[in-house]
Parts: structure tokens; sequence; C-alpha cells
């Protein structure tokens, strides 16, 4: 058993005090989802079990066919981005890892120019206008599909791919697309996850964009929803309750109560989404790999 110091009870007690700080914000959020409407304004800042466990305020929120549809919308533009940018990402760090053709460093360097000088919103936006992708998804999905950032991540991990690897099956007469598809992917699964994760924030965040290039409200994605739903407060249509809740039971609703169950609907999935990814994060992860 590993012997404690000073120093790592120090640190393990900074690292608790920072967990539960980040905690108890979600878990007031959590507490005032669930709390009786007439309840919830006794709970504090600090406070982290409901008040009169209810759950009228999310009988509420899935009421509400806009929010549904909202959220069906992130799920797809989530997974589709996600796929789409790993899929590119990958293709591309490949060919810039391992193959050499003209023009490579010249190509390196445009990437290093796009990386630090983006082009502005309004050439950004007549793009996607002269596409003819306003108000589709694909003008969220097609948004930086390729990151350069973590396409330089994932060169680099690539790269560490023990070359004999790629050697040995060269020799069995594995061509470019089943060294690709068979060995770097299989053997990159640690930082495909890891790019997998931000790209999937990403998507799943994407509100900007969404509000620029989405007109229509049943295409919204749930954050440019979250954001109607604070902005509308005063709008009862908004909530979707007619139709659902008796007047005395509209009348007793809290809106704080409400806005934190469409807060805990927005951030709960990709919290789930964490520890599914954690489990890619091995060391060793070319160990067997190659043999003396």
């Amino acid at each position: 058993m590993k012997k404690l110091t000073p120093f790592s009870v120090t640190v393990y007690l900074l690292l608790l005090l920072l967990s539960i700080s980040v905690l108890i914000p979600i878990l007031n959020l959590l507490a005032m989802s669930f709390s009786d409407p007439l309840k919830v304004q006794k709970l504090g800042g600090l406070d982290i079990f409901p008040e009169g466990f209810s759950l009228i305020n999310y009988q509420v929120l899935f009421s509400n066919p806009l929010i549904v549809r909202s959220i069906f919308n992130t799920i797809f533009l989530t997974v589709a981005g996600t796929a789409l940018n790993l899929l590119l990402t990958a293709m591309a760090a490949y060919v810039l890892s391992r193959t050499y053709f003209p023009g490579k460093r010249l190509v390196l360097l445009l990437l290093i120019i796009i990386m630090v000088f983006e082009p502005g919103l309004i050439p950004e936006y007549l793009l996607v206008k002269d596409l003819g992708l306003l108000n589709t998804y694909l003008s969220l999905i097609f948004y930086k599909a390729i990151n350069v950032y973590y396409l330089f991540i994932l060169i680099r991990f690539f790269q560490d791919v023990p070359d004999s690897i790629l050697e040995a099956a060269r020799m069995d007469g594995a061509g470019h697309f089943k060294i690709f598809t068979k060995i770097m992917l299989p053997l990159s699964k640690p930082g495909l996850a890891t790019l997998g994760l931000f790209y999937a924030v990403y998507h799943w965040n994407e509100y900007f964009r969404a509000t620029i290039y989405i007109t229509d409200p049943n295409k919204w994605p749930l954050q440019v929803v979250l954001r109607q739903f604070v902005v509308q407060k005063d709008n009862a249509s908004l909530l979707g309750t007619q139709n659902v809740l008796s007047y005395d039971q509209i009348a007793s609703l809290d809106f704080s109560s409400l806005q934190a169950g469409m807060i805990i609907l927005s951030i709960v999935p990709i919290l789930i989404l964490y520890p599914l990814i954690l489990k890619f994060y091995a060391k060793g992860a070319f160990e067997g790999g190659v043999k003396d």
C-alpha cells in the first residue's frame, strides 16, 4: 500500500474540496427541480435535498413538444456530428502522420494558419448561405468538421504507433485502408475516445451558430430552447402546460424550479457520457503489440 505523505494528503483534500464545489451547484439544481413548487423557496443555495418531492416540473417540461423535439434534435446533431468529426479527423491524421505526398509541408502550414487565424462570422455566414445550408442541420454538423487543434493531437497520437507493426502489416500485403481500419483505429481508441468526447460536448452545447443558422423552432437544439425558456419565462405558451395541468396547478408553478429542471435536462446526458468514455483511458495501449 502506498504510504501517504503530507503532500499527497494535501492534494487529496484540495481535489475533494474542488469536487464538492462542483457537485453542490448541480445537486442544488437537482433538488430544486424535484421540489414541490409551493416549497421550493425554502431551499438555500447549498441545499442538496428537495423540499417536498414532486415530479410536476418534469411533467411540465416533457409536455412541451418544443422541448421534446429539441432534445431529439440535439441527440441527432451530437451523434451525427461527432461521427463525422472523428471519421474525417482520423482520416486526415493518418494521411498527415504516416504518408508523404508533394506539398505536405504546405498543407501543415496552412492548417496552422487556419488554427491561429480563423475567418470571421460574416464570411462564414455567406459561405453557409451560398451552399444553401441555412435552416438545415448540416450547417451545424459541417461547421468545424475537422478541428485543426484536435487534428494535430491525433496526428501525434498516430505517430506514436510503432513502425514495426505497420511494417509487419505491409509485409502481409495490407494496404493503407486495411492499416487504417485494422491497426491505427483499434490502437488509437484512447485518443479517439478523448477527441470524441470533446466533439460531443461541443455539439451538445451548440448554441450560438444555431441561433444564427436555424430559424425553424422545430429544428432548434436544446441549448437554444433553454435560452428561449429563460428569456421568455413569462410566456405561458412556452411552458405547454395548458393540456396537462389544471389552472390551479399552473398558477402554483415556480419558474425557478422549472428552469432548474431544464438545466438538468441539458447537462445530465453529457455527464453520463464521461464515465462511459473513461474506460478507454488505459495505460499501455500498445503493450503486447510488439514483441522482442
